[in-house]
């Protein structure tokens, strides 16, 4: 049967067409959800990922995360890589819980939702973490708490700040009440982060929830979070569905949260390395004014108390020659003995007169 002559060119005309599109690379392209500009993906990762026709920040892997912040990605030290999720309670519901760790492992790049590493940042040496959102929506179970404690711990041995970039959407509901408590878990680590007076920066990205928001996401010393990311503890829609109530514009975007005191401040992604190290000095520095002002109330209600007691005390006695010491503040020269001699002399003379506010009564004074 004889072809007609549109037969014979179309072959052609297909692989034709074939050969120019494996000319363009995949990925090269990406659409901004927020303005829906078709972005080209170089200059966007030039712009740190931040959309330079809206200013919309796009989310960004863990990892991507992590190389954006440090000074140097190749010299990052990876802590808490031993643990990984094991399925402890054989989950299974329409998949295994082991079959959707493979699937989120493949998709993310990654063997959990969260990486920690030390690093440095602008010649600060950090422990940093960052939430991996393309891992189950960066949902915390036994592993991410695990390795956020181990990220503290190495922070308090290195006497150094911690960070963390939370994008998560709450607990793990496939490892049931252990991912709970991880909630207590990490809190706890944080407790003993603020007792050794070294701070935690928290940076919150798009999106926060649930479990994570309730705990390590907003217990931070300063809580950062970039622009018009969604932090919260349920979405708004089903608050709106239970209160059957319209909620305010812009409710649970972190404008919203600034402005009802909920979080510190607001930092672009191309600032956030700047005001991550400002915030640590400015927390050093908020510490030791707090110390300063302590110890001097301290000291000026030792001497308040030095004063009204020696008003006390009768001409010639022993106690009586220490007092010029005492009202020109050198208690270094004032002899124990000899408080510790007339203390009941002077504690009685005290029960006598209408003096009432206090004083050394029986106790000895500081003697430094």
């Amino acid at each position: 049967m004889a072809t007609s002559w549109l037969e014979k060119i179309l072959p052609q005309i297909r692989k034709s067409k074939d050969r120019k599109a494996s000319q363009v690379p995949e990925g090269l392209w990406r659409k901004c959800p927020a303005c829906e500009a078709i972005l080209y993906r170089p200059e966007l990762e030039r712009s740190l990922d931040v959309c330079p026709k809206c200013d919309h920040h796009l989310r960004v892997s863990a990892q991507r995360r992590l190389e954006l912040f440090v000074d140097n990605s190749d010299e990052l030290i990876w802590l808490g890589s031993d643990f990984v999720q094991r399925d402890p309670l054989k989950f299974k519901d329409s998949k295994k819980y082991k079959d959707r760790l493979q699937q989120a492992e493949k998709a993310s790049q990654t063997d959990e939702a969260l990486l920690v590493a030390e690093g440095a940042v602008l010649g600060n040496r950090v422990v940093v973490s960052a939430f991996e959102f393309r891992f189950m929506g960066g949902s915390m179970g036994t592993a991410v708490g695990s390795r956020f404690v181990e990220g503290v711990k190495r922070a308090i041995e290195l006497k150094v700040p911690f960070i963390c970039f939370s994008a998560s959407g709450g607990a793990r509901m496939q490892e049931a009440v252990l991912s709970l408590m991880q909630m207590a878990k990490v809190s706890t680590a944080l407790e003993q982060l603020a007792l050794a007076k070294l701070p935690y920066i928290s940076i919150m990205t798009d999106p926060v929830y649930g479990g994570v928001s309730a705990s390590l996401a907003m217990l931070g010393d300063i809580n950062m979070a970039e622009p018009n990311a969604l932090i919260g503890f349920t979405g708004p829609r089903v608050i709106e569905q239970t209160v059957r109530q319209k909620l305010p514009e812009g409710f649970q975007r972190s404008e919203f949260l600034l402005a009802h005191g909920s979080i510190d401040m607001i930092v672009h992604r191309h600032n956030i390395r700047d005001e991550s190290v400002d915030s640590e000095d400015s927390e050093e520095e908020e510490t030791s004014k707090i110390k300063q002002d302590a110890h001097n109330e301290q000291h000026n209600e030792q001497q308040r108390l030095c004063e009204e007691d020696v008003g006390l005390v009768e001409e010639g006695s022993d106690l009586a020659k220490d007092k010029d010491l005492i009202k020109e503040n050198d208690l270094t020269k004032v002899s124990r003995t000899t408080w510790s001699k007339d203390s009941n002399k002077l504690e009685q003379k005290k029960k006598k007169s209408s003096y009432s506010s206090g004083g050394f009564g029986g106790l000895q004074p500081i003697v430094r």
